[in-house]
């Protein structure tokens, strides 16, 4: 089974500063039909104004993974985690019982192009926590950013869910079998490709149900990110 989320019905925010498409309901948006994908509950494409960004603010119980397509966002957090995190890295914040961070983009002249991403944990009361790694890209496979148990380079996501990430080059194609989880979020980054023989495009969605391979096929470079979810 195969849900198509085109980028151009998600929802919009415009402020001065900030340009902000959601594939799931968030704030004032509200889609009853796009709440969330099992336990993927948000996914933001940003872009933030130079010098420009989200002041101090507080979140509890979610699992937050920033992954950045463009430009650089600086992060700060009240356990005392400071860092700045570009293309190419991951970066985790467990909210756990209460955190409050700031993310503000770190250039003057270049906008932070990025996609902010929510999970529910698999249990609430965590303890806050802030990791964030390099990312390996392969060719021709997918490289794990997330996973229940992390690795050298994917952070520890407090649930049943893996992420990967592809940079594909125009022509080439994946070939990834279904073992971890039943469930599937593909998310458009940039370019287009077909999915299983949809085709997709930057900022399209897929959800994903009961399959055994995910076949990726780039029909320009692309970049893509997958959520294998229980």
């Amino acid at each position: 089974m195969m849900t198509h989320r085109p980028a151009a019905e998600r929802g919009k925010t415009k402020l001065d500063w900030l340009d902000s498409w959601h594939s799931f309901s968030f704030a004032e948006y509200r889609d009853p039909s796009h709440v969330r994908f099992r336990t993927l509950r948000v996914i933001n494409e940003d872009i933030v104004a130079p010098g420009a960004g989200f002041g101090m603010h507080g979140h509890q119980d979610m699992e937050i993974i920033t992954y950045m397509l463009g430009g650089t966002l600086e992060h700060k957090d009240s356990i005392g985690s400071i860092g700045q995190i570009t293309p190419g890295e991951v970066q985790r914040m467990s909210a756990g019982t209460g955190i409050r961070h700031s993310e503000y983009n770190a250039s003057d002249d270049v906008p932070a192009h990025l996609l902010q991403i929510w999970v529910f944990p698999r249990r609430n009361g965590l303890q806050p926590g802030y990791e964030q790694k390099q990312i390996d890209f392969q060719p021709g496979k997918l490289s794990l950013i997330a996973a229940p148990d992390g690795g050298t380079h994917a952070v520890t996501i407090h649930q049943d869910a893996w992420i990967s990430a592809a940079r594909m080059q125009k022509g080439e194609s994946i070939t990834h079998k279904l073992e971890r989880a039943p469930h599937v979020w593909v998310q458009v980054a940039k370019g287009t490709l077909t999915v299983n023989g949809q085709a997709v495009g930057a900022g399209d969605g897929l959800g994903i149900s009961d399959e055994q391979t995910l076949m990726l096929s780039a029909t320009t470079d692309a970049e893509v990110l997958v959520f294998e979810l229980a």
